[in-house]
């Protein structure tokens, strides 16, 4: 007869996390660069009231050491928390803040994108160079056409855009549709399996204003984001009859919400994949 005795199995016990010196010392210098920031603008705040006209000085200091340093410092040490490190259809700001949603998709080699977005009168943005920078802050105050006008970083899978185009309107760098493209990782799938090479966020640049959440002077997008994921379409499709166009309904849930600058944006949800695969490689469409 076979014993009646149970196999007692003895509970592996659980694996202890090895704390790393380096990890604890990143993470205290991290928080207090953070906190030494702040302090250093309250200072320079509560000492601009004690000098007259110099205070004016002290006080154009204080907001470049809150809008440059100590709020996008907050803002990385807050996020780093609470925002997830996965893809929920958001970009993310150098600050770590949501940034516009992903409203694109498209199939294509970098070659198929460049060329349609070219065939469809889009220009590509110039890098951000302390050139190119002072150009769009000259060309902004002096309602100069600068139509290669750099856009500003937006991190997907963890790094900035790969390509981004934009057309300026009325030859007013204040006002322009741009779209910024991110090349999808090896064997990547969307949520709910599809394959796609690209992922793009379009939206149209309505003025210049501060951003709601640093203070920085950065360009303020128009809220119904889906009429600009509309418009880039349209552009590609009527210069390249060949691409073809299906939609993912009901993508993402339709939402109200803001960018990383504050501006409200708002979408049906849906995502447009554009296949580009049937155009010529080296010249257009077939």
């Amino acid at each position: 007869m076979g014993s009646d005795h149970a196999v007692v199995r003895t509970p592996t016990p659980p694996r202890r996390r090895r704390l790393s010196i380096t990890a604890i010392l990143d993470e205290f210098f991290f928080v207090y660069a953070g906190l030494a920031a702040i302090w250093l603008t309250w200072l320079l705040l509560t000492e601009s009231f004690r000098l007259g006209w110099l205070g004016i000085v002290f006080f154009l200091v204080f907001w470049v050491m809150l809008a440059y340093f100590a709020l996008p410092r907050l803002h990385r040490i807050f996020t780093a928390i609470y925002v997830p490190d996965y893809f929920i259809g958001r970009t993310r700001t150098s600050d770590g803040l949501l940034g516009d949603p992903v409203n694109l998709a498209l199939l294509g080699s970098t070659e198929q994108v460049r060329q349609a977005m070219q065939d469809a009168g889009w220009t590509p943005a110039d890098p951000i160079t302390l050139r190119s920078a002072w150009k769009i802050i000259s060309s902004t105050i002096a309602r100069r056409s600068y139509d290669r006008a750099p856009v500003s970083p937006l991190f997907l899978f963890g790094r900035t855009q790969d390509m981004a185009y934009q057309q300026e309107v009325a030859g007013n760098p204040a006002k322009r549709h741009h779209v910024r493209f991110w090349r999808t990782p090896d064997d990547w799938l969307l949520p709910g399996g599809t394959r796609v090479d690209w992922l793009a966020a379009g939206t149209f640049d309505r003025a210049v204003g501060f951003s709601l959440f640093t203070l920085q002077v950065t360009h303020k997008i128009d809220a119904d984001i889906d009429v600009e994921r509309d418009h880039v379409i349209a552009t590609i499709v009527n210069a390249s009859p060949r691409a073809a166009v299906e939609v993912l309904k009901d993508f993402s849930t339709g939402y109200h919400s803001r960018n990383g600058g504050g501006d409200s944006i708002q979408t049906d949800g849906d995502l447009p994949i554009i296949n580009l695969r049937r155009l010529n490689e080296i010249g257009g469409s077939l």
